[in-house]
């Protein structure tokens, strides 16, 4: 029982006590305490009754004491081990930064003042040095206070200026501190009082300078603070927590895995949210613009289409199609000016910071039937004109320019920006509408008319014919009503969730980074607040949740409604005249209703936009939860361009053709209803045309959003044609997106009119194996790389048929860096077809190799040990049939020598195979006996090759060339235990020790390693069809960037392959193009310093191998590799990137892919670039200090250069069938250029590197080594290839360049055509 308690209870007993000696009651019934109303023994019993009561209560506090303490304690022991967890990490990532100095941009400069400044406040005292009792300072008492002031005074105290209260010092107990209530906007926003936001300098110093100019102190300043023990009763101390730290422990503890997500996610919202400082600024700007704007001149009324009051320095905002309309209209001051948007709620964003100003147009001005042929959206413009014609005068304002509230060209809007220094910190966006209730909501239901025909087209209606509804109009000019009701109902809706302007900021960064809030019909952020603001009032989402779960709320709402077909309301009581749902749904591809019932806020919005929301909140949701998975980084800070995200991307250039294509589609009441935009008339047409052309071959349809028009206030708006092309792409389904058949259904299906109707001309009728004969179309191609363009096909044929748009007007941008990996001149091919060849080569060589007889063991494994076999070879080797009179003859062998006087003949790429012999007692336990044993098998194999099955063999120590189908396989035996023989020594005293040696791990590697990776990303080939093509094309950008050296052949695959396995926040490459873009966006990308890239293959690894992988690379960072692989069966050592490559060249291929990346995404996507897409496959030499020009004929892989010279001589290949087997062996893997870089890297190694493009590169580039220049003392042992220099008495030797580049010279005798030294830096 704690002391209080026993306490308590004892002096209840004596109280108890002492009452029972009282005198009798009879003696004391005479005299009341309150005469007639409160007698003596009614306060007994009421003094009786309280200490009953006391009693029960202390009992209480006492059981609550234990339970809370109890489950304290339980609490504690629960959160130990997450809460260690989370301290390491924290600690951890402390230290890594601390490695990381950023340079101190310095604060902002302080407003100097003329008074002194205040004194600061002693530092608050250390806890642990006295005593461990919190403190608090106090002011000192006066001597004369009473009691009650000596118990106030053990309440902390603030004595401190006004200007210092962020130095509040608080009691330390047990529990966090209660985080401060944010302030919100009242429900209902008054006009705005700039006067009150923004002090005067003359307000500020009379609130930190006194009358008499000395410095000011509080009232209650005495002395020296005092320091007292802040006394906390125990019922303080182990108070329970509040039901919003026991929201957050909670939180902690179910999302655990994400703890570290969550804490991104804060530490990200402080770098959105606006500074103090530019609140400010915008502040001062908005109370300028406002007083301006509330002096505006009256002008004498005009008609509407008379603008001889407007000057010629500005220009109306509209484009006036048909010219002339009825109405009148003058210039007056506003009504009001309102702040609206995201700014009053606090929901305003970095890094495009926007302000929105609504201007309400006075009454005078407008008229009930303004709203009848865009008279109201022509007032609106020209009032903007006019205030921009007044606002040019003022110095206050910094430029000017027009623009479109979300590309809506019915509603134009003002740009503000401030002069000085800070006009690009943000804009004010000026809006101008009608007063509120100015017009009535039911003349704008979606089924009315607001345009007449006759007024538009100049056509006469027929009788009997209604006038078509204008929805889209009604929808613009609504929107202009509502802005205040919209700001009042979030207002509202935000005060009861403190968290709801973290969760819209949150949100807005997501669609920032997939390009879904900026643009015509886009997701805004006015939709986000929206969305969650019918989230929290639908009871979706509790006003408790943090921005964290705000945000995946939202996410999981949107991936799993689809509001293309059942819309969403937030008006709770519409009145009679609100459409319903269904009637929205009929106007609109997208519904989602505003409070008052009128409006649906996703008007413009097409079903595409809206489907490719749902897609990218789909996926989000899909990798959220997955602690593989960097959450953070791919939910809210990867960007996702469409050409990176799309897998095809297509683009219609000239968009004036779209005008032709409504009058093909008859779209001219839907042309009327969008004011004569012709570019968003037609596209939900286009769309629905596409969607149904391509059917089950894609997964999703996206399209470009319209970028919003900006132009200066001189200048005349811009047509529709003037918008940039509209972009398209398509998310292919690998199984059905390259079939060359298209099967219609049956001849006498009801359905066949309509699926000819589709396709014209192209369907036909078939007969097919099953016996049916059923409409089909059928599409050209051959290849692999034609099949990829039958999405093409499709969409130039529909657009042709149906939407009078021709193929010149159509750019598609699907496959066009394919064009770098493509052989062949008659069929084109990107090498799925040569991998395939080769690929059933190998088995038919491996079922043979199974079934030999006559070998002394047997075999337990053959593998594929080249990328040609995992279709991830640039070039594949192609079968040959070589021409025997364009070749010498050894004497021996009667192989095929290459003659002096011919060029170099073709390469022939060995094809390594690995065969795994079965183990047995008779192989020796001596390493140079195991390498005789497998020479003897080689030569055993060639001859059971040769004998039963004819095939051309030539056994080498190391290995078995095989020439077979006119392809040259290398077969090598391995022996599984070679290698811990080779890691085994015996010393001098006998003893035996195992060390791994470079020996063993070369064999290791060669042998179960690279079989082993060879067979896995075969196995994801299958998978994913792409995956080949995609590793071509980033080996291919390696070599052409002269990288592969540094980044080889295995390290690509696994890249590419970390591509396809973990593709957050995409979806797997569906086209190697893609997937060349996200190789360089991964290479310039990834934190290679501070993390591993953990390449999953298989599946294999869990969660816990990941959090061990990433602890083990922290742990020995210093001693790994600099770019770090980890799979599956090497966590640890990252084989792949042991030797290669160098700090120094890992930040090279890092600067040079992030340039390839923008050029390639720039030259994709931007059609007026004249330069082809081969640009960036082309190197920058300028940087290199030697130049080695080779001679092109000495070249045997010149074909497949970037640029590939014309080619007159012959490298003795025949056309013609290739056989089977038989023939002379052919010259293997002989290539001058290789063998001369390696001679030149084992000679010059330490003075220089060398770099050269493996496929058909005729340059070598040299690179000298800046240490190898530093002058150092002469030793006869260190005369190689340097030279003496004496300087007084002192003798030092450098590196003799002339006589280097003359021994380049003498190397390459025959293979070198010149060599060019470009700079001199060895000078230094």
């Amino acid at each position: 029982m704690p002391r209080s308690a026993a306490k308590s209870r004892a002096d209840n007993q004596s109280r108890r006590s002492v009452q029972a000696i009282t005198p009798p009651t009879e003696e004391l019934e005479a005299a009341d305490i309150i005469p007639v109303v409160l007698t003596h023994s009614q306060w007994t019993h009421i003094l009786t009754q309280e200490d009953s009561d006391e009693a029960v209560g202390e009992i209480m506090e006492e059981v609550l004491s234990k339970v809370t303490e109890g489950c304290f304690k339980a609490y504690i022991k629960r959160q130990i081990t997450p809460f260690s967890v989370s301290w390491a990490k924290s600690y951890l990532t402390q230290i890594v930064e601390q490695h990381i100095l950023c340079p101190d941009e310095g604060g902002v400069p302080e407003k100097t003042s003329k008074t002194e400044d205040s004194e600061p406040l002693p530092p608050p005292s250390d806890p642990w040095v006295k005593g461990s009792v919190p403190l608090v300072m106090t002011s000192p008492r006066h001597h004369a206070a009473s009691q009650q002031d000596d118990d106030i005074a053990q309440v902390p105290v603030q004595a401190e200026p006004r200007v210092n209260r962020k130095h509040d010092i608080m009691p330390l107990t047990k529990r966090s501190p209660k985080k401060p209530e944010k302030k919100t906007t009242p429900t209902t926003p008054p006009s705005y009082n700039y006067q009150k936001m923004v002090p005067s300098e003359n307000q500020e110093e009379e609130s930190q300078v006194s009358v008499n100019g000395k410095r000011s102190k509080p009232e209650d300043a005495g002395g020296e603070g005092e320091y007292h023990p802040a006394k906390l009763s125990r019922r303080d101390l182990y108070k329970p927590p509040t039901a919003e730290e026991l929201n957050q422990l909670k939180e902690a503890e179910s999302l655990f895995h994400c703890s570290l997500l969550k804490m991104q996610m804060e530490e990200l919202l402080k770098e959105v949210v606006l500074s103090e400082r530019r609140k400010q600024q915008i502040d001062s700007f908005i109370q300028t613009v406002t007083e301006l704007l509330r002096t505006v001149p009256d002008s004498p009324q005009v008609e509407l289409s008379d603008l001889s009051w407007l000057s010629s320095a500005v220009k109306v905002p509209f484009l006036l199609v048909p010219k002339t309309t009825k109405g009148k209209f003058h210039m007056a001051p506003p009504a009001s000016v309102d702040l609206i948007g995201s700014y009053p709620l606090g929901t305003c964003t970095k890094p495009r910071i926007t302000v929105d100003l609504a201007v309400t147009i006075p009454a005078n001005v407008l008229q009930q039937k303004d709203v009848l042929n865009q008279r109201y959206p022509r007032k609106r413009a020209l009032y903007l004109a006019g205030l921009a014609q007044y606002l040019a005068s003022s110095s206050d304002i910094g430029s000017m320019r027009y623009s479109c509230l979300h590309g809506n060209r019915l509603r134009p809007v003002l740009l503000l920006t401030p002069s000085g220094k800070d006009s690009s910190s943000f804009t004010l966006r000026v809006h101008a509408g009608p007063p509120p209730g100015f017009f009535k909501p039911s003349r704008f239901h979606p089924q009315r008319n607001n345009i007449r025909t006759e007024w538009y087209s100049g056509l006469q209606m027929s009788q009997g014919s209604s006038e078509p509804p204008t929805p889209h109009y009604n929808s613009s000019v609504l929107g202009d009503l509502l802005p205040r009701a919209h700001l009042q109902f979030l207002s509202a809706v935000s005060s009861q969730c403190s968290a709801l302007a973290d969760g819209v900021a949150l949100l807005k960064v997501w669609l920032r980074q997939r390009e879904l809030d900026q643009g015509t019909g886009c997701f805004n952020g006015f939709l986000a607040s929206m969305l969650l603001a019918y989230l929290l009032t639908t009871h979706r989402i509790s006003n408790s949740m943090t921005a964290y779960q705000l945000l995946r709320n939202s996410l999981n709402f949107l991936a799993s409604t689809d509001l293309t077909v059942n819309g969403i309301s937030l008006a709770r009581d519409p009145d009679a005249t609100a459409p319903s749902l269904a009637e929205f749904h009929n106007a609109f591809q997208v519904v989602f209703v505003d409070p008052s019932g009128h409006l649906n806020m996703c008007a413009d919005m097409t079903a595409s936009t809206y489907k490719q929301l749902q897609h990218e909140a789909s996926v989000s949701m899909e990798f959220w939860d997955n602690p593989t998975v960097d959450g953070f980084d791919s939910l809210l800070m990867t960007p996702k361009p469409m050409i990176r995200t799309s897998d095809h991307v297509f683009q219609l250039c000239e968009l004036v053709k779209l005008q032709s294509s409504c009058k093909k589609m008859d779209l001219l009441s839907e042309l009327m209803d969008h004011s004569g935009n012709y570019v968003q008339t037609a596209l939900p047409f286009i769309l629905t045309l596409l969607q149904q052309g391509l059917g089950q071959r894609i997964h999703l349809l996206t399209h470009s959003l319209s970028p919003v028009p900006e132009w200066p206030v001189e200048s005349e708006a811009p047509k529709h044609k003037d918008q940039p092309p509209l972009s398209f792409g398509l998310l292919l389904n690998p199984e059905l997106a390259a079939s060359a058949l298209e099967r219609g259904p049956a001849a006498d299906s009801p359905t066949a009119a309509e699926f000819r109707q589709l396709w014209g001309s192209r369907s036909e009728l078939r007969r097919f194996q099953d016996g049916s004969i059923t409409e089909a179309v059928v599409w050209g191609g051959e290849t692999m790389c034609q099949k990829r363009l039958v999405p093409r096909q499709i969409i130039t044929h529909l657009l042709q048929l149906h939407a009078d748009i021709p193929d010149s007007c159509i750019r598609y941008v699907g496959a066009m860096v394919d064009d770098v990996i493509q052989t062949g001149s008659e069929v084109p091919s990107t090498g799925e077809e040569e991998s395939l060849l080769v690929v059933q080569s190998y088995d038919d060589l491996s079922r043979k190799l199974w079934g030999l007889k006559g070998l002394p063991l047997s075999i337990t494994a053959v593998q594929g040990a080249h990328p040609a076999l995992r279709y991830t070879q640039v070039f594949p080797p192609v079968p040959l049939k070589v021409g025997y009179s364009f070749f010498d003859r050894e004497k021996t062998s009667r192989s095929l020598v290459p003659k002096e006087s011919k060029p170099c003949p073709a390469y022939i790429t060995p094809i390594t195979v690995i065969c795994h012999m079965e183990g047995s007692g008779k192989w020796p336990h001596d390493r140079l006996a195991i390498r005789h044993i497998r020479t003897a098998f080689h030569i055993r194999l060639g001859v059971l090759l040769e004998k039963q099955h004819g095939y051309t063999c030539k056994p080498c120590p190391a290995h078995l060339d095989v020439w077979k189908d006119g392809l040259l396989f290398r077969i090598q035996v391995a022996y599984h235990r070679e290698a811990q023989v080779l890691r085994e020594r015996m010393t001098d005293k006998g003893l035996l020790v195992v060390r791994d040696n470079e020996e063993a791990q070369t064999l290791e590697m060669a042998t179960v390693h690279k079989p082993l990776l060879t067979s896995t990303l075969h196995g994801l080939q299958q998978q994913h069809q792409s995956f080949g093509g995609s590793c071509r094309l980033a080996k291919r950008w390696l070599g052409a960037q002269l990288f592969s050296k540094d980044i080889t052949e295995d390290t690509a695959d696994l890249l590419v392959a970390s591509l396809f396995l973990q593709p957050a926040p995409f979806t797997p490459p569906g086209s190697p193009q893609v997937g060349l873009l996200r190789f360089l966006c991964l290479l310039s990308s990834f934190d290679w310093r501070n993390n591993p890239l953990i390449v999953n293959l298989n599946n294999q690894l869990t969660a816990p191998d990941y959090t061990e992988i990433r602890n083990d690379f922290m742990a020995s960072r210093e001693s790994l590799p600099v770019l770090f692989l980890a799979t599956p069966k090497d966590k640890k050592q990252s084989l792949w990137t042991k030797r290669a490559p160098s700090v120094q060249m890992l930040q090279r291929v890092v600067v040079v892919a992030a340039e390839s990346l923008k050029l390639l995404e720039h030259q994709l996507m931007d059609r007026e670039q004249i330069q082809d897409v081969r640009v960036v496959m082309r190197p920058p030499l300028d940087a290199y200090d030697v130049l080695i020009h080779l001679n092109p004929k000495q070249v045997p892989l010149l074909a497949q250069a970037v640029d590939p010279h014309p080619v007159t001589f012959s490298r003795g290949l025949m056309a013609g069938r290739i056989a089977p087997s038989g023939g002379a062996l052919p010259v293997i893997d002989y290539n001058p250029v290789s063998l001369y870089l390696a001679e030149l890297r084992d000679a010059f190694g330490d003075l220089a590197l060398f770099f050269c493009d493996p496929h058909g590169g005729t340059v070598i580039a040299v690179l000298w080594k800046p240490k190898a220049f530093v002058p150092i003392g002469f030793k006869t042992s260190q005369m190689s290839a340097r030279k003496v220099e004496v300087n007084g008495e002192q003798a030092n030797t450098i590196p003799n360049v002339e006589a280097i580049l003359e021994d380049f010279r003498i190397l390459g005798k025959g293979l070198i055509k010149s060599v060019d030294a470009r700079t001199e830096k060895w000078s230094f």
